[in-house]
């Protein structure tokens, strides 16, 4: 290894990450606490004693208290809320239950996750439809011109929007609550992809009142994987189905009732790491002194002393204001260069963990015929990380 290894957070010891690896990649799956691995544990002991007891008694008010306990952390109705396992799953719920007719228009940008830009294409060219991709710079000054590039996206034949909390491959921080209010007042629904949201920005969906709103909760909650959250407004609940038609299809019910039934049971699959978001949020919330908020305000603050950092040892400006950065920061890459698609992975990418033990994305974005680094921050990181990665990309660039 080139050079020693930096030190790590002081609270890195909550969490059984590789203590001979530099992760910077919190973004991309999370990492869960040592404790909440424990606890999720638990409960799978209690569903293996007797699983027909615990599905037929006890798996309910299971549901019902983590989605009371997640609806008060992001201020949404907990009768539109139900659980699903990634966001991806979330934007794909939604497309299918459209009624999309030829012609119609649903926004993208070309900062949205690939995946969920795959799966508008999917269902536009299935319909006759068309995808509108909005071209937002890499870099740029201020919200207002993202929002009014949005905006000037749409016309007559819009219906719905893909608006991002935070851009997966860029990081960067949408004014997503503006462009919901400004969408909203042209009659265009919005589907908001909070993959990155709950836990990284302040989420508020009752104030919001999009029409529809996904996320993933094993990311900044740092619950076990497979833990994410679908969010649908009342007068989009009727007939409302999940990807998965099972029992509930033939339940007589109310409209509630049959919302929440469809949902809930999709088919046996391992319910812990929703029942753990109840408990990550709480510990979480006591790890540091200001719990939630101040988790967000340290992981942003570092992740914008880390973009600096490396914008400085590469030579090369931050592309948009700090004030439009969570705890996921990108960077372009000075060398130009784009390797071609492996599924292997990039080759930088290879190199700086082989070599130096980086764990920390790189990957070609073709829309924007150029290459990016991307790092994270989470409680467990240390400023020391950064300026590691920095040296390394220095050799290595």
């Amino acid at each position: 290894m080139p050079m020693d290894l930096p030190q790590k957070s002081p609270l890195a010891e909550y969490w059984r990450l590789d203590k001979n690896t530099v992760f910077l990649n919190h973004g991309s799956f999370g990492a869960t606490p040592i404790e909440i691995l424990n606890q999720q544990g638990k409960y799978r002991q209690t569903i293996e004693k007797d699983p027909v007891k615990f599905f037929e008694r006890e798996y309910i008010t299971h549901w019902k208290g983590a989605i009371n306990c997640l609806s008060e952390f992001i201020n949404a109705d907990p009768d539109g809320l139900v659980f699903i396992t990634n966001a991806t799953t979330g934007v794909n719920t939604v497309l299918k239950n459209l009624d999309l007719k030829p012609n119609d228009q649903i926004i993208v940008t070309d900062h949205t996750y690939q995946a969920c830009r795959n799966a508008v294409d999917y269902i536009t060219k299935k319909v006759g439809a068309e995808m509108i991709v909005v071209k937002i710079p890499f870099e740029i000054k201020n919200d207002q011109e993202v929002i009014d590039l949005v905006l000037n996206s749409v016309c007559d034949k819009t219906v719905l929007a893909l608006i991002d909390t935070v851009t997966s491959p860029t990081g960067m921080k949408m004014p997503f609550e503006k462009i919901i209010k400004k969408l909203q007042e042209e009659n265009v629904d919005v589907l908001l992809d909070a993959a990155h949201g709950a836990g990284i920005v302040n989420l508020n969906l009752e104030r919001m009142n999009a029409a529809y709103v996904t996320g993933n909760c094993h990311k900044w909650i740092c619950t076990p994987k497979g833990s994410a959250f679908l969010h649908v407004r009342e007068d989009k609940k009727n007939n409302f189905r999940p990807l998965n038609i099972s029992h509930g299809a033939s339940f007589k019910g109310n409209m509630q009732e049959k919302f929440e039934f469809e949902f809930s049971w999709p088919g046996t699959y391992d319910p812990t790491p929703w029942m753990c978001i109840p408990d990550s949020i709480h510990y979480m919330d006591r790890m540091v002194e200001g719990g939630w908020e101040e988790i967000k305000k340290r992981n942003t603050n570092l992740a914008i002393k880390g973009r600096k950092i490396l914008c400085q040892e590469l030579g090369i400006k931050k592309p948009f204001p700090d004030e439009m950065l969570s705890a996921i920061a990108s960077v372009e890459l000075p060398d130009k260069e784009i390797p071609p698609f492996s599924i292997q992975g990039d080759p930088l990418h290879n190199k700086l963990l082989d070599e130096y033990a980086i764990q920390v994305p790189v990957f070609p974005w073709e829309l924007h015929d150029t290459r990016y680094i991307r790092i994270s921050s989470q409680l467990y990181n240390h400023e020391d990380e950064y300026i590691y990665l920095a040296k390394a990309l220095n050799e290595c660039v």
